[in-house]
């Protein structure tokens, strides 16, 4: 508070005043020298005064004016501990308004000055008070000097927090960390407070660890990956695969927020202060506890708790597991994926494989709970047996099927048709259809069949024999046409080929797709199916027999005697001469 001036009346007898005497002295002269007693202040400045009284609802400062002001007691929230005595700054809003009052504002005091306060305090590091007023998102809005500044969710404790609203209207210490001085913006941490000590605590934690220690921890975060303990200042982290001897997939299954759980270090980072943790090693591991007497043979139940294309990881005791490979779900040899068979929960039956215990492995197989197809194949498809198959897939050669699981047969190319030529298998069936076939050989040790579909029906070559004897003529049809020659479908059955020359036609042109014309054998050869026509030759040795029979006529009439071309010449008087001759030649006789 500024200090009481009495620069007027320096003449002024108050001894005089104050025993009575000094009577001349005027009431205007005595309001002067009492004014002239008060601090001389200004509207809209920044003043210092005394707090005199305070109460829940105002706060009363004495300036030195001649009367006190009143604040509401809301402006002074961030500091609870406020008392009569304590210097305040105000801020003079008005000296006196309708009721005499003097008005006064200690925020807008505050906030004249905060600015300057607010960066000394960055700058010095300084630890100062503020005032929790509400949530907001990601953080609190504290009353700093009153600013409005800003609380990271992050940054109000070491310990993650999960209930904000306790904080509201608390007044705590904190330090200020960033400013921006184009918006104002201010940003505050208690943390910060509180972590040098921390790490002070950390190093001496960390310098009394060792491996294998056993210690007692809280639960402080759970994630994804793993849990976070507070050891009693220092964090250490549990992963997710050492939580349990079993797999994990949510640590939540495991623990819980603020849980106190033990655990033994597994190993530590002095320098980047990392601590691993283990849960699952205080309990010894699941394949020293499994039964002594289980053996290779054995059946075992479980639960499918990782499936991949390649096989199955069946849980068969917590912490411990058998792969089920793909190739040991099904008899069949076409490899397929793992989840055709089972999915992740399945509880399945399996029969142990294989079993190291040194090594900690297992392999199971569940095709082994069902007959080997295999073993009975020959009594179960005897050569010339007919059954039905499924085409699983077509090389260039042939059609590979699947009699049931675990049997595979094979059709020849050459077994499809006895008529047909038959480029690809495609051409005669698709993928997953069924097929009738015909038992021809038998692969036990590879359990594979060699299969036939013509041999279905009777060899129809044995009747073509007869009917397409070399020389004679039958009707077809041109069906496919190429460079080399010409497919011709014989309306008895089957089909045969001529080449481009014996596909001349009479009037000297060429044979066109889907032509019907007469054929001529000139070939059958039964062991390869083959039948060789010509359409040229059904006209061409006609010709040549009308040619031969013309020929042959002409000679006959050049060879008839000399005595009958003379009597073709003579005349009626001649013949009766020779008939005269004839009379007498009998006489004679």
């Amino acid at each position: 508070m500024s200090e009481l001036k009495n620069e007027g009346l320096q003449d002024f007898n108050w001894d005089e005043f104050e025993n009575g005497h000094n009577a001349s002295v005027s009431k205007e002269d005595l309001e002067k020298a009492y004014n002239e007693t008060l601090n001389k202040i200004q509207e809209h400045e920044v003043v210092e005064g005394t707090v005199i009284s305070v109460d829940k609802k105002e706060v009363v400062v004495n300036i030195g004016y001649k009367s006190d002001g009143i604040i509401p007691a809301s402006e002074f929230r961030y500091n609870p501990a406020l008392q009569i005595g304590d210097k305040v700054e105000v801020y003079v809003e008005d000296q006196e308004d309708k009721k005499g009052q003097l008005v006064l504002s200690h925020k807008k005091a505050r906030l004249t000055k905060s600015w300057d306060r607010i960066n000394e305090a960055l700058e010095k590091e300084e630890v100062i008070q503020g005032y929790i007023k509400s949530r907001t998102k990601g953080g609190m809005i504290v009353d700093v000097f009153g600013i409005e500044a800003f609380l990271p969710g992050s940054q109000i404790d070491v310990h993650p927090i999960r209930d904000y609203d306790v904080f509201v209207g608390k007044t705590m210490e904190f330090k200020v960390v960033k400013i921006n001085q184009e918006f104002r913006n201010v940003v505050v941490s208690h943390k910060a407070l509180i972590e040098a000590e921390l790490e002070a605590q950390k190093k001496e934690i960390i310098s009394k660890l060792e491996k294998g220690q056993v210690l007692e921890g809280t639960v402080k975060n759970i994630t994804s990956y793993g849990v976070f303990v507070d050891l009693g200042g220092v964090d250490g982290l549990i992963h997710i695969t050492d939580l349990s001897w079993g797999r994990v997939s949510d640590p939540h299954e495991v623990v819980a927020l603020d849980q106190k759980i033990n655990v033994v270090i597994l190993d530590f980072d002095e320098e980047k202060k990392r601590i691993a943790l283990g849960l699952k090693q205080l309990t010894p591991h699941p394949w020293d506890a499994l039964d002594a007497d289980l053996k290779v043979g054995d059946h075992v139940k479980g639960k499918v708790v990782v499936i991949a294309d390649y096989g199955a990881f069946v849980e068969v005791a917590p912490g411990v597991e058998g792969l089920i490979h793909v190739s040991e779900m099904s008899w069949s040899q076409h490899l397929r994926s793992a989840q055709e068979f089972m999915h992740v929960g399945d509880e399945v039956e399996a029969v142990i494989l294989t079993l190291d215990r040194a090594e900690r492995k297992m392999s199971l197989g569940i095709k082994q709970l069902k007959e080997d197809p295999g073993e009975k194949i020959e009594e179960k498809y005897p050569v010339g047996s007919k059954h039905t198959a499924k085409v699983r897939n077509f090389t260039n050669f042939g059609i590979f099927v699947e009699l049931e699981e675990g049997v595979d047969g094979l059709i020849h190319i050459s077994d499809l048709s006895w008529t047909k030529k038959v480029k690809h298998p495609s051409e005669f069936t698709t993928q997953g259809a069924e097929i009738e076939v015909v038992v021809l050989e038998i692969d036990k040790e590879n359990r594979r069949l060699s299969l036939g579909h013509k041999q279905l029906e009777e060899n129809p070559w044995d009747t073509y024999e007869t009917i397409y004897t070399p020389g004679s003529v039958h009707q077809g049809k041109v069906t496919e046409l190429m460079d080399k020659g010409a497919v011709i479908t014989l309306n008895e059955g089957g089909e045969g080929f001529a080449t481009p020359k014996h596909l001349t036609k009479e009037d000297g042109t060429q044979v066109q797709l889907g032509d019907e014309l007469p054929f001529k054998v000139i070939e059958f050869v039964k062991d390869t199916k083959r039948i060789i026509l010509s359409h040229s030759r059904t006209f061409e040795e006609a010709k040549e027999d009308k040619t031969a029979r013309k020929h042959t006529n002409v000679k006959k009439q050049n060879d008839v005697p000399t005595i009958n071309n003379v009597a073709a010449r003579t005349s009626l008087g001649d013949l009766d001469v020779l008939a005269q001759l004839k009379a007498d030649l009998e006489k004679g006789e």
